[in-house]
């Protein structure tokens, strides 16, 4: 309909415009955070049920092998590469087809248990790429997980029925060797800089005589990851997952290249009993 005879058709003035705009402004900064939560959120239980998946996985091996449990082999480092290992590949920051190779996955020793399914080998907040990585059009590198070092066979290194990484602790090759399932982690979320092959481990150092805490161990063999909002997600031998917050400022390196030079040192407050360092070794295995 055409305007009447001396009609003014009035649109926005400046001014109006520009208050629309603040206003929406303002929302998405509001909104913004809510969004990055929520979706943080929604990583963060998919993830924990990755770890589950995997300890589903982990415990079907166990149980089609007489409760032998998968192997848990050292590979970064050596020419090692074998499908009998629960992963048959090591992470780095380079173009080495095993960052990629789904093969890698599907074709070692847990994989079958799992249904095939190679999406539960990584968490979606891994993103973590190198320059060259990224600029070789990947997106994300294929596992972001990595086995307790003391739970499974690790050839040559527990030859004699001790893990020769670390003495100190009980290395459980059978299911039914672990004494608290619920407290006894299988897989955790590594960090990108430190995770290479699937074996994760941090040793027992005996401290001083006459100094306390006795576990004294300052440095980090590997790191867990901080993917959600400083926690880590695990798996139990029991089957379940859960996430852990850590509290020191020095377990949570930003998730980039180069960051963690292994072993990384920490303070004695990390190492305590409150601290990030000692609930790692309180849930690796049992003193000898």
């Amino acid at each position: 309909m055409p305007w009447p005879t001396g009609a003014i058709a009035k649109g926005f003035t400046l001014i109006e415009l520009l208050i629309v705009i603040g206003v929406i402004a303002i929302l998405a900064a509001l909104l913004f955070p809510l969004l990055s939560q929520a979706r943080g959120r929604a990583q963060g239980a998919y993830c924990l049920n990755n770890n589950r998946q995997l300890a589903l996985a982990w415990q079907l091996y166990a149980d089609d092998h007489n409760g032998v449990l998968p192997y848990n082999l050292v590979m970064a480092g050596t020419s090692l590469r074998t499908n009998l290992n629960w992963v048959n590949n090591v992470m780095t920051w380079d173009l080495s087809p095993d960052n990629t190779n789904l093969a890698t996955i599907t074709e070692a020793s847990l994989a079958p248990f799992a249904g095939g399914s190679v999406s539960i080998f990584h968490c979606p907040a891994d993103q973590a790429l190198s320059a060259e990585q990224s600029a070789a059009g990947w997106n994300h590198r294929i596992r972001s997980y990595s086995m307790n070092a003391m739970v499974g066979n690790v050839g040559s290194f527990s030859a004699t029925g001790v893990n020769l990484n670390n003495p100190t602790y009980r290395q459980f090759f059978k299911i039914t060797e672990i004494p608290q399932p619920t407290e006894i982690f299988v897989f955790l979320e590594e960090h990108p800089d430190s995770i290479n092959d699937g074996y994760f481990l941090n040793k027992y150092t005996a401290a001083p005589s006459g100094v306390y805490p006795a576990y004294a161990a300052q440095e980090w063999q590997h790191l867990p990851a901080s993917y959600h909002n400083r926690a880590t997600a695990f798996s139990f031998a029991d089957g379940h997952a859960s996430l852990h917050r850590w509290l020191s400022p020095t377990t949570l390196l930003p998730a980039v290249p180069d960051v963690a030079d292994m072993p990384l040192q920490i303070p004695a407050a990390s190492a305590n009993a409150e601290g990030d360092f000692y609930w790692v070794l309180q849930h690796m295995s049992v003193l000898n």
